[in-house]
Formats: C-alpha cells, structure tokens, sequence
C-alpha cells in the first residue's frame, strides 16, 4: 500500500496503538499535522510552548505506562522541546518525541529554521535517528517505541526532513525488530538473587530503598509483598514515591535532602541497605563518604552503569525489578526465611514519633505545610492524581502528601525542572479521565508555562492548580537566607504580580484566592468540585523553610531545622536500641 511519510508514521502511530500525540504545528512539520487531522483514534493536543507539550506528554507516560509522544516543527520548535527531553532522559521516561526538519537537499546550509536538533539531543535522547530515506520511517518507528520502552525507559527523537514527510513509500509494518546492539538484561543472575535473599534473612536492620526503576517495571505488588514477607522497612526516593503505600506501617519516609530525620536516621543505621531501581542520587545521599556507612548493600537496576557508579556495592543485580523481586521472594520461601525486624522497627517508630514532620501552626497566616496537608485530607476518598511544580512547594507535596498507588505521582527528579507541573497535568488527566488531578505549584514555577491554562480550558480538562504564593522564589530564597546572609538577589516576586485570580479567568479558568486559614478549605472544595479547570491562589506564610534540611555537602544524619535531636549517633543509647545491636 503507498503512502506518504507522513502517512507512515501516522500508520505507524496506530500500530503502537498510540490515543494522543501533543505538539505544536509549524512549516516543515505540516504534512504530518495534515496526516493527524482525521487519524482515526488519535487526538492530537495543541499545547501553548513545545516545553508544554513535552512535559504533558512525559506525564501522561508515567501516569498511563505507556509511551508518550511529541510532535514539533524544526528549529525553534524543535530546541523548545529539549528541557523537556532533558527531563524525561534524567527521570527514566518513555517518549518519542518527531521532529520536522529542512528538505535534505539544503541540510547543513543554515537554511530557515535550521537547527541540529540531534546533535543537540545526542546526550540527553536514549537514541535519535535522522530520516534519510523515507521507506525506512515504518521501520524507525518500531524500533523508536521499543527502545523508548524497553530496558531502561527514556527519550527517543525522530528527526524527519520535510521532503521525508512528502515521499511516497510502500508502507508495512515490520512484525519484528532487529536490534543484535541492544538486549537489555531482564532476568537478574541466580546466584546474585541467592545471595541477596541469604543477606535480608540474616539482616537485623535492613531497608528496602526504592526508586522509580520499580515504577517502571510496574514491581508495585512484588515489592509490597517482599516487605510484608520480610516486615522490611521502605523508603523511596522522590521518583520511587507510590511504588510502595505510604499509609502503610513499614513505609518509612523520603531520605535524603529533605527527608525525615527518622528516614535519614535509619539510612544512617541499617546493616542492609537493599537498593532497588535507583541511582543513589546526590540529593538522598548527601556526603557519599558517610552514606549508609555501616551496610552491606545490594544494588538492583536495569541500567548496569548504575551499578557502583556513585556508592560501591557488595551484591550487585542487573535486571528488571519486578523479575528480580520476583526471584528473592521465591528464594526466600525456600529457605522459610523469617522476620527479624520486629526490634528495628521499634526504633524506627521511636524515631518517626520524636521527629515527624512538623511546623508552627497560625491561625492568621497560611502555613503552606497546612495547605498541603488539607489538599491531602479533601482528597482522601477520591481517586487523585499529584503532579508538582518545583522548589519548596515540590518538597512541602513530598513531605505531607501520603501516596498510596502507583502511577498517582508525577514530579520533576532528576533535572528539577520549574514549569513541569501544569503542563504534567494536562497530560495525567488525559491519560486518566476518572480522576482528579491537582497541581501543586509555586508561584515563580507555575509561571514558567502558566500559558497551559490554556491548553487546559479549551480541551476540557479540569485540572487543579494549587499556588503556594509566598512572594519569592521560595528555594532559592531559603538557601540565601541560610547560606548567603538574607542577601535576596533576584528571589523576590510581588505576590500580586501576576494575579491569578484573574489570570485563571482570563483564560476562562475558575480562579479563587484564600488568604487566611479559614479560607481555605472553601476555595480548595470549590476548585475541586468545579467540572473545568481551577487556580487556587493561596497566600501563604512569605518566609516559612522546607525543614529538615541537609546542608550541601553534608551527611544526611546532620540536619538543619525540624524537631532537635542528633546526630544519630548521640542517641543510640537505651533498652529499646540495645535489643538490636544483640
């Protein structure tokens, strides 16, 4: 059957059984927006910035475990998406994102909305391809959504000349792929997974640490039912949060920079750290040297340059997290391993009750831990969907939010990119309809794409935007005033510049404002009952600080803030830790 290229990759799109592709139209790309105008089964979202369209699309990949996928012009439309495939690359996110491209015969020639978009996204892309021959676009396709969603999850871009898009070609679909260069290892080795289960039924004091490598193989229920076979204590990074429920009585927090005391405390003391599916980031680790000092650790990842990369390892386990899980639980049923953690987890709910997330309520000023923590008890019996903008709003959503299902969490990690969380949105409640989707937001982050409302209002898609406005870049205002004498260059921003009040009702959003304690629970109802989209201003306390804090450079049991105590080695002491050390 001929068809077009253009026609091809819409053909191609169908196979994949790709329902939304976000994009923004412009010259050389037209003939693959004119394909898309009457595909069957695809709709396709125009957003407001190509930035947009790769964070809605990179949301909507986590949320639904499908590939996400992006369509853009060349040149500027091509360059505005690369934040957001630095995005995806960092976080483990499967996307496709097609290029449009100059004709071929003027490539090289800095030709009108020219750029080399894949050597500018050669090290943030898990491949790319540069159409040269227009048969090949069936084939380029197949292989772009098993490479973006296999092994290690992440971005793969397509780059396709303008005259690619116009030849006609003889399209079919390949029934399979031949890739011999890639075979990502799945199965971990049967004597590293022996040893792994020998080492947690021995251990007296281990911690699953879990990251979004478990999300990613959807290990949810595997890992759930290995800690509850074990009672193994869980702790999960920032990209980790929702593998594991955290209303459950083994969930022991977020470590790291802004992570409990109690969490960062058991890091500091366990005698197995059980890594899963992480990368043991700078942000959970603090000072390398002083992490996690007194465990053995085994390292589970897909990915085998992040075994050992940043913290040695004595076990280490290539393979997919779920067919690795899989494989500890079944050895440890063999040995009719038992639980031995009842102590320790005595000392972690010790810990967890002397230094909880805390603050210093106000009955005039809005808290904004308060905030979060009622976004949390109105949403409770709602199917509910979490996205985040970045800064301390972000950390205030990881602190006080309680997620307890996979795929219900869609934030910034590895990059920390500000403006990701409405468009994050827009693309979470595409890709699940049936439930509420708020968006946790600063006032600078939101308005990094705060155009998107647009996106929203006109698609119908009743997204909730939650502002914590305290006047400044709240992040950048609390390292300065803790490292930089309140010296506040650049941090400050009018709270009623913008309003969005009216900014939401420009775009033909409800907009509402709450500005003492009683409030706000008024406007959040309302917002969330609305059936569009809702901005909710909420004018909170100016200078509250995300605490506890790890200074940089700093190990993770010395924190700034929270409630005293510590280090963690002054308080080892008493009948309660002495049934551990036995």
């Amino acid at each position: 059957m001929k068809s077009t290229g253009a026609q091809a990759i819409v053909k191609s799109l169908q196979a994949e059984g790709v329902e939304v592709v976000f994009g923004y139209p412009g010259g050389v790309v037209l003939p693959l927006f004119d394909a898309l105008y009457d595909a069957d089964g695809i709709r396709t979202i125009l957003t407001r910035h190509e930035q947009g369209a790769t964070h809605a699309a990179d949301a909507y990949a986590r949320v639904s475990g499908r590939v996400g996928v992006v369509a853009v012009t060349s040149g500027p439309g091509a360059a505005n998406t690369v934040t957001g495939i630095a995005n995806a690359y960092m976080d483990s996110v499967p996307l496709v994102v097609i290029t449009g491209q100059v004709a071929t015969h003027v490539l090289g020639t800095d030709a009108f909305q020219e750029t080399d978009i894949t050597g500018i996204t050669i090290p943030i892309t898990k491949h790319n391809y540069l159409v040269d021959d227009a048969a090949d676009i069936p084939e380029i396709m197949a292989e772009a959504f098993h490479i973006a969603s296999t092994g290690r999850p992440g971005p793969v871009l397509i780059d396709v000349p303008v005259d690619m898009f116009r030849a006609e070609i003889a399209y079919r679909f390949p029934e399979r792929i031949s890739l011999p260069g890639y075979k990502p290892t799945v199965k971990g080795h049967v004597k590293q997974i022996k040893e792994a289960a020998s080492l947690v039924s021995k251990a007296r004091k281990p911690l699953l640490y879990i990251g979004g490598g478990v999300l990613a193989s959807n290990a949810a229920k595997e890992l759930k039912e290995l800690a509850e076979l074990m009672q193994l204590p869980v702790v999960t990074t920032l990209m980790g949060k929702g593998a594991f429920p955290e209303d459950h009585h083994l969930y022991t927090g977020m470590p790291g920079m802004h992570g409990g005391k109690f969490t960062n405390y058991a890091i500091t003391e366990t005698d197995l750290l059980f890594a899963i599916g992480v990368r043991f980031d700078d942000r959970v680790t603090g000072k390398l040297a002083t992490f996690a000092t007194k465990a053995k650790v085994v390292h589970v990842d897909i990915d085998p340059a992040e075994i050992g990369k940043n913290r040695g390892v004595d076990v280490p386990i290539v393979g997919d997290a779920r067919s690795v899980i899989a494989g500890v639980i079944e050895r440890l049923r063999k040995m009719n391993a038992q639980p031995r953690t009842d102590a320790w987890m005595r000392v972690i709910d010790d810990w967890r009750a002397r230094f909880p997330f805390h603050y210093h309520a106000s009955e005039t000023s809005i808290m904004p831990e308060y905030v979060v923590e009622r976004v949390r008890e109105l949403t409770k019996d709602r199917p509910t969907i979490y996205c985040t903008e970045v800064g301390q709003n972000q950390m205030w959503a990881c602190q006080y939010l309680r997620i307890r299902e996979p795929r219900t969490w869609a934030s910034s990690g590895g990059l920390g990119t500000m403006g990701f969380g409405l468009p994050a949105a827009i693309g979470a409640q595409l890709a699940r309809p049936d439930h509420l989707v708020i968006d946790i937001a600063g006032d600078g982050s939101i308005q990094m794409n705060s155009q998107e409302l647009a996106t929203a209002v006109i698609n119908k898609l009743p997204v909730k935007v939650v502002i914590l406005n305290n006047g400044y870049l709240g992040m950048v205002r609390q390292w300065q005033e803790l490292f930089y004498d309140r010296r506040y260059s650049s941090s400050t921003l009018p709270q009623d510049c913008p309003d969005f009040v009216k900014l939401a009702e420009a775009y033909g959003a409800l907009g509402l404002r709450a500005t003492t304690p009683a409030e706000l629970d008024d406007a959040l109802l309302r917002a969330f009952e609305h059936d569009g989209p809702a901005v909710v201003d909420v004018r909170v306390e100016r200078e509250e600080n995300v605490f506890p804090m790890v200074a940089p450079g700093g190990s993770i049991d010395e924190m700034l803030g929270g409630i005293p105590g510590g280090p963690v080695s002054e308080m080892l002491d008493g009948e309660l830790l002495e049934e551990v050390w036995e």
